[in-house]
């Protein structure tokens, strides 16, 4: 099953334009430190932008911000803004009825999963972009102010 890098380009959005500091940032600088292209991250900031989590600047220095101070962004607001949210698929064609694990197969999972599924938006709605922003500074890769 093919998977997303969505939500982690997102975050990554996010913390860099919060660790600058009410500064806009161009997509361009976006795209070269999560080693992207710049079409890609346009793309998520219009999606994010869609779910009112960041705004744009126009014209010259203009760029990205956040829409909300980053201790009021969920990661689950990300996960929600950039994600289908149907983390798991069922079977693409209904397996047969007269098999008696076929017949009673989704039914018999599908709590498991929706179990799962709160779990993980459980574990994404204690997490805010500043907390994430937070530890990255904490790691201490970087020093602001950041040179793209």
């Amino acid at each position: 099953m093919p998977t997303s890098s969505r939500f982690a380009v997102a975050v990554h959005t996010l913390v860099s334009i919060a660790v600058m500091g009410g500064k806009p940032v161009r997509s361009e600088d976006i795209a070269h430190s999560a080693n992207t292209g710049a079409v890609v991250i346009r793309r998520l900031l219009s999606q994010l932008n869609n779910a009112g989590l960041t705004t744009s600047q126009m014209g010259v220095g203009g760029g990205a911000l956040l829409a909300k101070p980053s201790e009021n962004i969920l990661l689950l607001d990300v996960y929600e803004a950039v994600e289908d949210t149907e983390i798991f698929t069922l079977h693409r064609e209904a397996p047969f009825e007269g098999c008696a694990v076929g017949g009673n197969i989704q039914e018999a999972i599908q709590p498991t999963l929706e179990k799962a599924r709160l779990a993980l938006e459980s574990e994404l709605s204690k997490v805010t972009i500043a907390d994430i922003a937070s530890e990255v500074a904490r790691l201490g890769k970087f020093t602001l102010p950041l040179v793209w």
